[in-house]
């Protein structure tokens, strides 16, 4: 049986999540041989190789692994997607949990027509131990058109936008942040169209000790995440980008206010801050 999906994610030292993850990627309500699931690990340091041994005994479906020195997310997705087999590829993150019917939901759902880009639901939890009912909720929307904690694309229509022979990604992306947003216009511009099925669901670890960071490290990623900003706006210019990245007349101003007022305390006027001051520091 050729393999009709790929789950692809990658991972950088999560080595106390990727276990999990990997198993629910094992274990999904389909037959063994029409998916595989491919892991790209990124130059993790923290026992990730360790981890990745012991799943691959445990492996009930194809699961390939690439290995490379820490390259940054678009070129480790690439990295991935070069090793993939599936005719759609599903992807995810390594703080992601899929429920058992995630990869029968996105073939679902692209049924009828192949290259449709199909957006899973995330519901955002605390612990994978304590999971509330798989049940998306208006609570949990997220504007993304294109989101690698849980959406799929034909191979297809990846190749269609691709910017070189290995390079689904744009590697310009080399710092956090944007580089799925910019995927995600390429496929608009080529006119594959999207819809969102409720029904593949996917956990987000997203614990408290995460969020609560040390200022200087939400400060660096801020200001990286600030500089891809105005890299996707070179590449893709118009209101709505400038809009998603909060870089117009407008949105500043209220930033400016906002902090003359110290309507954000703490870390969160500390990231505000610092994206921001990027933004501008770079237009």
């Amino acid at each position: 049986m050729s393999l009709v999906a790929t789950i692809q994610l990658c991972t950088y030292n999560r080595a106390h999540l990727l276990a999990r993850v990997l198993d629910a990627c094992f274990e999904q309500d389909l037959a063994a041989d029409a998916y595989e699931v491919v892991l790209v690990d990124d130059g993790s340091s923290d026992g990730t190789s360790l981890v990745i041994e012991a799943a691959k005994a445990r492996a009930r479906v194809p699961f390939a692994v690439v290995s490379q020195a820490n390259a940054g997310l678009a070129r480790a997705r690439n990295a991935g997607i070069a090793a993939s087999s599936g005719a759609r590829i599903i992807l995810i993150d390594d703080d992601v949990l899929p429920m058992p019917n995630l990869v029968a939901e996105h073939l679902r759902a692209a049924q009828r027509n192949p290259d449709l880009v199909v957006r899973g639901a995330v519901i955002e939890v605390e612990s994978f131990d304590r999971l509330p009912a798989p049940f998306w909720t208006p609570k949990n929307y997220s504007a993304n058109w294109f989101w690698t904690s849980n959406v799929s694309a034909s191979r297809r229509s990846l190749d269609l936008v691709r910017l070189g022979e290995r390079q689904w990604f744009d590697e310009t992306f080399s710092e956090y942040g944007w580089e799925d947003i910019e995927l995600g216009l390429r496929l608009r511009e080529a006119r594959i169209r999207g819809a969102f099925n409720r029904n593949a669901v996917a956990f987000h670890y997203k614990p408290k000790a995460e969020r609560i960071r040390a200022v200087d490290d939400v400060v660096r990623q801020k200001r990286a995440q600030a500089r891809t900003a105005l890299i996707l706006e070179q590449k893709h210019p118009g209101w709505r980008v400038r809009l998603a990245t909060g870089n117009t007349k407008a949105q500043r101003s209220l930033h400016r206010l906002g902090h003359a007022l110290h309507l954000q305390r703490g870390v969160d006027r500390a990231a505000s801050d610092a994206y921001f001051d990027e933004l501008e520091r770079g237009s």
